[in-house]
């Protein structure tokens, strides 16, 4: 019993021992910087969770109106479209937090769904602003790149990392700019040196490239079990010599792939509204306006409302739930319809 007494007597004085330095000089500055850190780290959690929020989806119609009412304008075709491009690009770095992706301090630094989401939306701005300076700005493939569009799709494809000298968003919004000097030449009836060209041919070009992004992501997504497939990447002049491979998601980045997934479709998700109206006549023409809304519907349902606080990665058929292989499903769903439309697009 005196034995467990010293011990309780000795931890008694070290803690005395301890309080009386603190209370010396100099403690009281110890104290200060240990409760201003605590302070700090206890904001930064709660603004890192605010910060964690995706951004609601908008309507590509109002955003185009209230565009052409701000230029005192009328939308032209194309005016849908770009305008959707723009305010993708400008949610990208000025929602909640801003761009969060280069961040090099709390609470950005510590966050990496919302950086991921911002990769696959950008993605999707990259493709798109490249098939807008290509394809659908160009009567033929000798005719001459806007001037204007030349200069935004490469600020698109800066390093999505820089922090500063420069910094990624100072790129962006130089794209930006450009952007919407094409808008305001596109809109401008004296000016003839400004096009957008809504063929079908141009859009299928366009969703070539998404559905190779879509079959990437899907792919990913679906390995977040582990799964045992036909190795794609033999054939002939290959120099793969296995028939199978072992295909798998490290558990480390499930939540990663699947941030990325949802931004893409997001972005994609309004590209496709608003390629609707631009494109509306062509798509009639083809009869290809259902496939097009059936896309969108499934693209519709990536975005649905995800109330776990973490990306679970059960087993296909286990007792936990699997967000990746439900992603996945929607993807694989609406990279089939997208190879539909193709094919619709493609008939006289």
């Amino acid at each position: 019993m005196s034995g467990v007494q010293d011990r309780a007597q000795d931890m008694k004085e070290r803690i005395q021992d301890w309080w009386a330095v603190r209370r010396a000089p100099g403690g009281g500055i110890t104290r200060l910087v240990i409760v201003l850190l605590a302070v700090y780290l206890l904001v930064a959690v709660v603004v890192g969770m605010i910060w964690s929020q995706e951004p609601d989806s908008f309507n590509v119609n109002e955003v185009a109106d209230l565009k052409a009412e701000e230029m005192a304008v009328s939308k032209v075709r194309g005016f849908t479209t770009i305008t959707t491009l723009m305010e993708i690009t400008d949610t990208l770095l000025h929602k909640n937090g801003g761009y969060l992706s280069n961040d090099v301090f709390p609470p950005g630094l510590w966050l990496d769904n919302i950086p991921n989401w911002e990769f696959g939306a950008l993605v999707q701005v990259r493709d798109f602003s490249r098939a807008l300076r290509k394809d659908f700005s160009r009567s033929q493939s000798q005719s001459k790149e806007d001037p204007d569009l030349q200069v935004a799709e490469p600020q698109f494809h800066f390093d999505n990392e820089s922090w500063a000298i420069p910094s990624t968003e100072a790129e962006y919004e130089r794209g930006l700019d450009a952007l919407n000097n094409y808008l305001i030449r596109l809109s401008d009836p004296k000016e003839q040196n400004a096009q957008f060209y809504a063929r079908a041919d141009n859009l299928r070009q366009w969703l070539f490239d998404v559905e190779t992004r879509l079959g990437s992501l899907s792919l990913r997504l679906s390995a977040s079990v582990g799964q045992r497939r036909v190795n794609q990447d033999q054939g002939a002049g290959s120099t793969v010599m296995t028939d199978h491979e072992i295909v798998q998601t490290p558990w480390t980045e499930i939540d990663d792939v699947f941030y990325e997934a949802r931004g893409t479709s997001w972005a994609l998700l309004h590209l496709l509204k608003a390629v609707e109206v631009d494109f509306h006549d062509i798509l009639e023409k083809k009869n290809a306006l259902v496939g097009l809304r059936h896309i969108i519907r499934e693209l519709e349902g990536t975005q649905t409302a995800l109330w776990s606080p973490v990306i679970l990665n059960g087993s296909g058929f286990g007792i936990f739930a699997n967000h990746s292989l439900v992603m996945a499903s929607y993807i694989s769903r609406a990279n089939a319809a997208i190879l539909d439309l193709r094919e619709l697009l493609a008939q006289g």
